[in-house]
């Protein structure tokens, strides 16, 4: 089955949409049914160009009764039920409907409920990320599942965003990247240390982050470690930390410009981006990010002090097992509650994951190191260098369980040329990398040379 995504306003109001979706010769459209705040290209519909969407919202109707301390917001640039409406039209063509959820990324709740989101070892708070270790954050995830399968009731459910997001994500013109923060610092400052989270891990591991991050101790990994702060002698310089991005940009999540293609088993977070859907005028510098995690990211650039720790697992030393173990936590523990209410509400409905085999990944691939046999599809992000997206996507496929479908989050805009015979050779790329379905972003972005590219790139690789 082959997927593209869609928001609902792609839909509504444009008659020509669902006919358009569907000679794309896809199954399926990943409809948006809850999406953070982006501005997004409209270069079809017939009454705007260009549509700003302010703030997350839920694009059903909200139940009062069904909610408890955080309620999504509702759209004011679409009818209420823009999802429904954007549902029937596409059903009524032949298409599949699949509710494309985000979950932990909502800068509106986070920003209104500063006591639920994600903070940093400094302090500092991530009003976009909803931490899962509030049970308020773990609820409100389960009834926005347990809506969209009632009220909605789509023939997929589609999980973005499925654990904590991290650093990796920008904000409104965005100023973190001249920081020259390394990779393994956005691992660091992914980190969550709020009142829910800092007494899971152990003792000393807020003070070594925040050593780590300022460079006042020699790392485990290159000296003896002490508890005494010593400055290291020299400027820090540094080229492979976060590369300047622009606006909130990308399909869900973290993201940042091209850095280097050290996207191994990429997680979300390299350099400061945002997570929303990226538009052909600034895919080009999120793209990277989107895909690359500090983790990943095989070497640094040889100016780098020797000191200063060239992964997270060397910051942390002696403590990365108990670190990393409260960090994926986070995500099991959300995604296994979701899986539950998602089996008891709609038992046939199938279930796709946005996943990250790597165990420190942050945003809208949440991190997957162990495989999960309750869902029906695995999906990787194949936004970077395709023989690294490869990589990535063979790792879950090793990971998935018979039967168990694996698929490529595969990026139809810039930078990425409007070529049928580059996207078609990259389609055979992830599919010998273990893809069996193709999910296709941005089918409601992207223009019409680049939708007759998908178009002939999926019949060439049929």
């Amino acid at each position: 089955m082959n997927v593209a995504y869609v928001y609902p306003w792609d839909i509504v109001g444009d008659p020509s949409a669902p006919d358009r979706l569907a000679g794309l010769g896809v199954e399926a459209v990943a409809l948006a049914a809850s999406y953070h705040s982006t501005r997004a290209a409209t270069p079809y519909h017939p009454s705007h160009r260009v549509l700003d969407v302010p703030y997350p919202a839920f694009y059903l109707p909200i139940r009062p009764s069904s909610w408890s301390r955080l309620v999504p917001a509702t759209p004011t640039w679409t009818p209420q039920d823009a999802y429904l409406q954007a549902r029937d039209a596409l059903k009524a063509v032949g298409l599949q409907v699949h509710a494309w959820t985000v979950l932990t990324h909502n800068s509106h709740l986070g920003t209104a409920n500063p006591d639920l989101v994600v903070r940093n070892a400094f302090g500092d708070p991530y009003p976009y990320a909803l931490c899962p270790a509030h049970q308020d954050v773990l609820e409100y995830c389960e009834r926005l599942v347990e809506e969209i399968l009632t009220v909605g009731e789509p023939d997929g459910l589609i999980l973005e965003a499925c654990g904590p997001m991290g650093f990796g994500h920008q904000s409104v013109h965005e100023k973190t990247s001249g920081a020259d923060w390394t990779p393994a610092d956005s691992d660091l400052l992914s980190l969550c240390f709020c009142t829910a989270c800092a007494d899971r891990y152990p003792a000393a591991t807020q003070d070594r982050v925040r050593a780590a991050i300022d460079r006042t101790h020699p790392t485990p990994a290159t000296t003896s470690t002490t508890d005494s702060a010593q400055p290291i002698s020299g400027p820090h310089t540094s080229t492979t930390g976060p590369a300047p991005t622009t606006v909130d940009n990308t399909a869900g999540t973290t993201t940042s410009s091209p850095t280097t293609p050290a996207n191994t088993a990429g997680t979300t977070t390299s350099s400061p981006t945002t997570t929303g859907p990226t538009t052909p005028s600034n895919t080009t510098t999120v793209m990277a990010s989107y895909t690359t995690a500090a983790s990943d990211t095989a070497t640094v650039d040889a100016a780098t002090p020797s000191t200063q720790p060239l992964t997270i697992e060397q910051a942390l030393g002696e403590l990365t097992d108990e670190v990393r173990a409260v960090r994926i936590n986070l995500s099991d523990s959300l995604r296994h509650h979701l899986i539950a209410v998602a089996r008891r509400t709609a038992p046939n409905t199938p279930i796709t994951l946005h996943a990250n085999p790597n165990p420190w990944a942050a945003g809208a691939f949440a991190p997957l190191p162990s495989g999960e046999p309750g869902a029906d599809v695995l999906v990787a992000n194949c936004w970077g260098d395709p023989a690294t997206d490869a990589a990535r996507l063979a790792q879950l496929k090793d990971l998935s369980t018979p039967g168990q479908r694996i698929g490529a989050y595969v990026l139809a805009l810039p930078p990425r040329p409007a070529d049928a015979t580059v996207l078609a050779d990259q389609l055979r790329t992830y599919a010998k990398a273990g893809a069996t379905e193709f999910h296709l972003y941005h089918a409601g972005l992207a223009s019409p040379q680049r939708l007759a590219a998908i178009t002939e790139a999926l019949r060439q690789h049929a």
